[in-house]
């Protein structure tokens, strides 16, 4: 019963202090892998890890999207719910000549509230 009230305390006095707030900012641990085809297309996939939303999640870097603000995230691009094995199919910036050396795309995630950002994983073109 002691512990009970003790845990209980904790939990209580964690979103009293606010610092409830920041379990939900914490970036989510999760794999990803990058396949070029060689011309245009890098298909981006979730390995392993945690399940992650959609909409929190966008691909940065040398990438072709459109004007629309949330046309690079994974949600508009693939699935509302990113979980193993789902893949998005992005192309380079240039849409024609293929990656370069030294084109860096990114998966960023960044938290509901916007105070947090990280980026899961990289990938650079080595020619």
């Amino acid at each position: 019963m002691v512990a009970i009230t003790v845990i209980l305390a904790a939990v209580i006095g964690t979103f009293v202090l606010g610092l409830g707030d920041q379990v939900g900012d914490t970036a989510p641990q999760a794999s990803f892998t990058f396949d070029y085809d060689g011309q245009t297309e890098l298909t981006i996939t979730h390995e392993s890890g945690a399940q992650i939303d959609g909409d929190l999640v966008t691909i940065a870097g040398n990438v072709n999207v459109t004007d629309a603000s949330d046309a690079n995230k994974w949600s508009t691009l693939g699935s509302d719910t990113i979980s193993a094995g789902e893949s998005v199919v992005v192309q380079d910036d240039t849409a024609s000549d293929g990656f370069e050396n030294g084109d860096t795309v990114r998966v960023v995630w960044t938290s509901e509230s916007g105070s947090n950002s990280a980026t899961l994983q990289r990938w650079t073109y080595n020619a």
